[in-house]
């Protein structure tokens, strides 16, 4: 049985698609339809409580019986700074202003990273899901082992070498390579110490020759021929995100899938003026004024995604969206319009061939 086989055995699915769990985004109905036509639908719950978390497994548990994945962030704390905090809050200011809303006069750190939840980390151990991935880093090797212990599949994304490396380290079963083509955010460990920026070609192959982990390819694949090339590439796997943005079992608002079907999905951008990490996405005014010239660094992540957030939802109450986050790969002029099941049987058989 060649490695391919072996994720896919492991994984107890009988195609080499994983949805991307995209928080947010995803649904325990995404999740469970991918699933329940051949792929891996994955939920993420790193920006949910344990109890939301159990809330989401339980509803994927009570939609399908086949293997899906839950995804946790383990980012660094945020590094507080208070003067950084308020000169981001006064440049946003304007946008505040615009929908009749004061600036918040302070910012919330408003994920707990997996690497100091003990709740979460607990409510895995009581659930365990088929899949437990990582994303921003991965956990130590003690958690790592008490979750495959606990019959929990393990993986972690790598935007770079060294990166896999430590989640080989960590004893993790499987790398997903991420290439600066994909949508949301950049698996980087440390967005401050440099990113080469690698493809996802370029990743794959580069992970492959050099470790015996299977890898699995993501970052602008959005049909069959493109999973079929990180087969060929030496993936074991290939992880799709935007493609199912337009799924109706989705949780995209109606701008967010306008957006996605019209010209502007030809324009994403890696930007860190949402969340204080690089992201890709649709370009807006809040990406343009964030990015304008004599901007501030705006704060740390994921406080500056607690502005980004209030002004998105004091704004949608006026029925404006040109400041919300609509996250994106470079493939988003490729997304078709389809049921998650209708999605996955084109995509098995354009890799077939057909």
């Amino acid at each position: 049985m060649n490695v391919d086989q072996e994720l896919l055995a492991r994984l107890g699915i009988r195609l080499p698609i994983i949805q991307a769990p995209m928080a947010g985004v995803s649904t325990p109905q995404l999740a469970a339809a991918v699933s329940s036509a051949g792929g891996l639908g994955s939920i993420g719950i790193g920006a949910v409580s344990a109890d939301q978390g159990r809330e989401h497994i339980e509803a994927t548990r009570a939609l399908t019986d086949r293997s899906f994945n839950v995804n946790v962030f383990c980012h660094a704390p945020a590094q507080r700074d208070p003067e950084r905090e308020a000169a981001w809050l006064e440049h946003l200011a304007p946008l505040f202003a615009e929908v009749g809303v004061e600036p918040p006069t302070m910012l919330n750190e408003i994920y707990t990273s997996f690497l100091a939840d003990d709740d979460v980390f607990d409510m895995l151990l009581e659930q365990r899901p088929p899949v437990v991935s990582f994303h921003f880093g991965v956990p130590s090797p003690d958690r790592v082992r008490a979750l495959q212990q606990a019959g929990i599949y393990t993986m972690a994304t790598a935007t770079q070498v060294p990166e896999a490396e430590l989640i080989e380290k960590a004893g993790v079963d499987a790398i997903v390579a991420q290439g600066v083509e994909a949508g949301g955010h950049r698996g980087i460990f440390d967005p401050d110490a440099g990113d080469e920026g690698l493809a996802t070609s370029v990743l794959v192959r580069m992970l492959v020759g050099r470790t015996r982990r299977p890898v699995i390819a993501a970052g602008g694949i959005m049909d069959g021929r493109g999973i079929r090339a990180a087969l060929d590439l030496g993936a074991a796997a290939a992880q799709l995100g935007t493609a199912f943005v337009l799924c109706p079992e989705s949780a995209a608002n109606d701008s967010y899938r306008a957006n996605l079907k019209s010209p502007r999905a030809a324009t994403t951008r890696l930007t860190r003026t949402l969340s204080g990490r690089p992201a890709r996405g649709l370009v807006n005014r809040y990406v343009r004024h964030g990015e304008a010239a004599g901007s501030p660094t705006p704060a740390d992540y994921p406080v500056a995604y607690d502005a980004a957030k209030q002004l998105a939802a004091a704004a949608a109450r006026l029925g404006k969206t040109e400041f919300a986050a609509q996250w994106a790969g470079q493939g988003a002029p490729l997304a078709r319009e389809r049921s998650a099941a209708e999605l996955v049987g084109m995509l098995a058989r354009e890799l077939e061939g057909h």
